[in-house]
């Protein structure tokens, strides 16, 4: 079925009813590639039905254009197939001198007119099978005309020529003289003409149409759009049912009345993707319709990224029969990325301006570019079409041609580099600067992975001998140090025994992923102390030289904080050497031996914290290096509980880095903001930060992956959040974080968990075989690893008093040595649960008055809390309760004022587990994971009224009033933990 083609239609109509009166007509169908004038064509015979009209058709063909009369003879041979045999030969004998151009009729003489070869070549005198130039003598052409006049006395006549840019010359010739003498004929002569071929503007074709009335074919409406697609999916006949009846996608030429059933979204997709083609249209049509019965807005999509096949192959026929200038134009459009601009494109093609604007006019009129001044194919499958019909030689050769055009063009080095990645191997002298300077400006956009794809291309280009190859691996391996540490090490490897000097050496070293989030792999290490024992000392250097051996040799150590020897050995280097920071080693170094100290425990924390200021100071905040030593200093600020400073910094690096916006958003940014907040007691961001960097961690690779565990495992412990932790523990099963630190957290996590199902003894195995595992790698600090206070906790909920009597005597001595003021009140108010009476009073209001030092107001607030609870009525407990409420408020930690109280059914500081009958404090540990009674009876396999009556004497002994309250005196009965 047609549509928008009403008015063609009608034209056509009334030619014909004019020639049956004795009027002949001529008529020419033109439109662009694909738009349905062959289509249109074939309708045009049903016009005829009740005129008595005689239709002869002939379409013209490239590969028949060198048969003299191909055309011609297909008119006549339409019709003296249908003629018997005895009239056949009366006809052929009144053709006079058009009997050598029609010759003896054989039935099946049209399968003779296809693509001859090269035995098929025809003879010079026979003027029959002349090529195309053979010029048609008078006689032959008034003959021709003569018999269409004795026909056209029968019945008017409908002649139909397809593809007029393809007719042989004798018969051009002969059509010419035909439409310049139609008086006295009863015919209508209909030609289609495509636009923009190059056998448009042939003088005889031009002859031919310049005596026509043209009729231009334009582009389907969105109306005709959804009327071709519901016919398409509601036919009967149809997929999946059977395929369109024609064999030809321009049979589809549409437009009616509005159609019901369609997608709304689908058809206005179609019609954009299609702009209007019907070929396209129905290409797309066709793939669509092989996956389903019904599109609906799901294929909407579908038809915006499509690229049929069919089609593209029709477009490379298409193109294979444009002129030269043409095929180079598009191919040079394909080449450069469709650029928009058309002076590259003209260049690449080697056409000038004159030559590039009419070809581009020719592709426009082919309907291939919808704007003759822009260099941009109309649909994706053009580009397809035009790249499909390279070979791969052509391909490369003009993809070289197109880097050199951008090159001398001035264009950006990326635009350069995308043409040269299509290249096996480039002549050219400054394919390699333009592919490093590619790669410097993707480094610089924060891509890494197409800096290391324009780094891999460029060493194609270098000989193994080349010095130039050991500078080019280096910078492989810088931008492939965030993606792919493996082949960061390798390519380091490989240049390393190419540079000359040691220095170079040393520097190329310097780039491994060896950076102070991660430890060194043990590839890395190996390098590492190769080439620092070939640069020497660093105290017998000076200048860069020393520089390097300063910062490698800060690498080794931090490689090596987990062996306690060497760890012990960097404390000890710490307490011999002169602090400086000036230089960039000397604060890495620093840095590096500042942590070990601070994870051994090795100095006391107010000195080492002074040093890590000093080294925050001449760090800039608001450029973060790959190698910056700051989550080295987050450490140590963090456990030496002075935060403050490291505080200011992140800020002021949020406000340079992004005025009035968002802080960094990388993973280590978000975990270092986490654990300042954490120290801080500030529960609620600290988990906020926290889970960003775990986000972020999870979407950009492993940098920073065990940073942002141990900063959420940390907030699930200091917050008593079970259901964080389990989240934290799975996510580990998942993705295992690596680091020491991260592992030890995931171990207290696992032991929270075994403890909350029921298992304290479990739990208690688990908490110490994680300090086992600290204390073997000399990891002593009591605030990054409060291992001990979990164990106390965990060993009086089993009775055992000697232990947690043990335990809390070492926490407390390593407290005191390290002289954080958070470890140490933390230390006080723990012996304090253990001590009783007056004795616990007085430790805790030491530890209220040690923790007023400290960065931590949640410690605090718990240290008030316990101080309030002990001191029982008077004004002095009211006011340390009201003080512990406040802070607790203020950390997000849900407190009240009414929970800072003493429960009256039981003693301050006496275990919720001494008060409460195993069954009971089943029953209570299930209310706070938030179960119903109805839940807690189908868990314990009880009744509902057993549960209603352990919570009842639960309320009671504990002094509470419901649920809630419950829930809170279990929070405060848990182990206290600060990260």
């Amino acid at each position: 079925m047609l549509h928008d083609r009403d008015t063609e239609l009608a034209a056509v109509r009334r030619a014909l009813c004019n020639a049956d009166g004795g009027r002949s007509s001529h008529l020419l169908l033109t439109g662009p590639f694909g738009i349905g004038r062959s289509a249109l064509l074939r309708a045009l015979p049903g016009l005829a039905d009740g005129l008595r009209v005689r239709v002869l058709r002939a379409d013209a063909a490239p590969m028949e254009q060198g048969f003299a009369f191909g055309v011609v003879r297909q008119l006549f041979d339409s019709l003296l197939t249908v003629l018997p045999a005895d009239a056949r030969e009366r006809w052929l004998a009144r053709a006079g001198a058009a009997r050598a151009v029609l010759g003896d009729f054989v039935p099946d003489a049209l399968d003779t007119l296809d693509t001859p070869d090269a035995t098929d070549t025809p003879d010079a005198t026979d003027t029959a099978t002349d090529p195309a130039g053979a010029e048609p003598t008078g006689a032959v052409l008034a003959d021709l005309r003569r018999l269409l006049a004795e026909l056209s006395a029968d019945a008017p006549l409908l002649l139909l020529v397809d593809d007029l840019q393809w007719a042989d010359g004798p018969s051009l010739r002969w059509l010419a003289h035909l439409t310049t003498r139609l008086d006295g004929l009863r015919v209508v002569v209909v030609c289609t003409l495509r636009d923009g071929d190059q056998g448009s503007w042939h003088p005889l074709v031009r002859e031919v149409a310049d005596t026509a009335r043209e009729l231009r074919l334009t582009a389907l409406s969105p109306t005709a759009t959804r009327a071709l697609i519901r016919d398409r999916f509601t036919d009967p006949g149809h997929p999946q049912t059977a395929r369109p009846q024609t064999a030809d996608p321009e049979t589809a030429d549409p437009g009616r009345t509005e159609p019901a059933g369609i997608d709304t979204e689908f058809a206005d997709a179609c019609h954009r993707s299609a702009a209007g083609n019907p070929l396209f249209l129905v290409s797309l049509l066709d793939v669509i319709a092989a996956t389903t019965a019904r599109p609906t807005a799901a294929h909407a999509e579908t038809a915006r990224t499509l690229r049929p096949g069919r089609l593209r192959d029709r477009i490379v026929t298409c193109l294979r029969t444009q002129s030269a200038p043409v095929r180079d134009l598009a191919a040079a459009i394909a080449t450069l990325g469709e650029p928009g601009d058309t002076a590259p494109a003209g260049r690449l093609a080697g056409l000038d301006p004159v030559g590039c604007a009419a070809a581009l006019h020719a592709l426009h009129h082919l309907g291939l570019l919808p704007d003759p001044h822009r260099a941009a194919f109309v649909h994706p499958v053009v580009r397809d079409a035009v790249e499909a019909s390279m070979s791969a030689g052509e391909r490369q050769r003009r993809h070289e041609g197109a880097a050199a055009v951008l090159y001398d063009a001035g264009r950006p080095a990326e635009e350069v580099a995308a043409q040269l990645m299509a290249v096996a191997a480039s002549r050219h002298p400054w394919s390699g600067a333009v592919l490093r300077g590619a790669a410097d400006t993707a480094l610089r956009r924060g891509e890494p992975a197409p800096a290391a794809r324009y780094l891999r291309r460029a060493l194609l280009d270098v000989p193994d001998g080349d010095p130039e190859r050991a500078r080019l691996l280096v910078e492989l391996a810088v931008a492939e140090r965030s993606f792919d540490r493996a082949a960061c090490e390798r390519h380091i490897a490989q240049a390393i025994p190419l540079l000359a000097t040691a220095r170079e050496r040393a520097a190329a070293a310097l780039q491994l992923p060896a950076n102070f989030l991660r430890a060194a792999s043990p590839t890395s290490a190996a390098l590492l102390r190769r080439v620092a024992c070939e640069l020497g000392d660093p105290d017998t250097l000076d200048g860069a030289a020393r520089e390097a051996a300063l910062r490698l040799e800060a690498r080794l150590r931090h490689a090596d904080c987990r062996d306690p020897a060497r760890l012990a050995d960097s404390i000890g280097r710490l307490g011999v050497m002169e602090p400086a920071v000036c230089s960039r080693g000397e604060r890495e170094l620093l840095a590096v031996l500042l942590h070990a100290a601070t994870l051994g425990a090795g100095r006391p924390a107010a000195e080492l914290a002074g040093l890590a200021e000093r080294i925050l100071e001449r760090e800039p905040a608001t450029v973060r290096s790959p190698h910056s030593v700051v989550p080295l200093l987050v450490t140590t600020l963090v456990g030496a509980d002075a935060p403050g400073a490291l505080e200011s910094w992140l800020s002021a690096g949020e406000r340079g880095r992004h005025p009035g916006g968002p802080a960094d958003d990388s993973a280590p940014g978000h975990a270092e903001q986490a654990l300042v907040h954490l120290a801080r007691g500030r529960l609620g961001l600290a988990r906020e930060q926290a889970e960003r960097a775990r986000l972020r961690a999870e979407a950009g690779g492993p940098e920073g992956d065990g940073l942002a565990t141990a900063a959420l495992a940390a907030v699930a412990l200091a917050a008593r959040d079970l259901p964080l932790g389990a989240k934290v523990l799975a996510d580990a099963d998942r993705r295992w974080p690596t680091g020491a630190a991260p592992a030890a957290m995931l171990g207290l996590l696992r032991a929270r968990q075994q403890a909350h199902r029921g298992d304290p003894s479990a739990a208690l195995d688990t908490v110490l075989a994680c300090g086992r595992e600290l204390e073997s790698a000399g990891w002593r600090n009591p605030v990054l690893f409060p291992w001990r206070p979990w164990a106390v906790g965990l060993a009086r909920q089993l009775g055992d008093a000697f232990a947690a009597r043990a335990l809390i005597t070492e926490e407390l001595a390593r407290a005191e040595a390290w002289g954080a003021p958070a470890a140490l009140g933390r230390a006080l108010r723990l012996q304090a649960a253990l001590a009783g009476g007056a004795r616990a009073v007085d430790l805790l209001r030491e530890s209220v008055e040690v923790l007023r030092r400290s960065a931590d107001e949640l410690e605090r607030a718990r240290a008030l809390r316990d101080l309030g609870r002990r001191l029982g009525g008077g004004a002095e407990a009211a006011a340390v309760r009201r003080e512990a409420a406040r802070l607790a408020a203020a950390c997000g930690a849900g407190w009240s004022e009414e929970w800072a109280g003493t429960a009256p059914g039981r003693e301050a500081g006496v275990p919720v587990d001494v008060v409460l009958t195993p069954s009971e404090r089943r029953v209570a540990d299930l209310v706070g994971h938030g179960l119903t009674n109805q839940e807690i009876a189908a868990e314990l396999r009880v009744s509902a009224r057993a549960v209603e009556k352990h919570l009842t004497n639960s309320y009671r002994k504990l002094g509470i009033s419901g649920r809630r309250e419950l829930v809170t005196v279990l929070c405060e009965a848990e182990p206290v933990v600060r990260v």
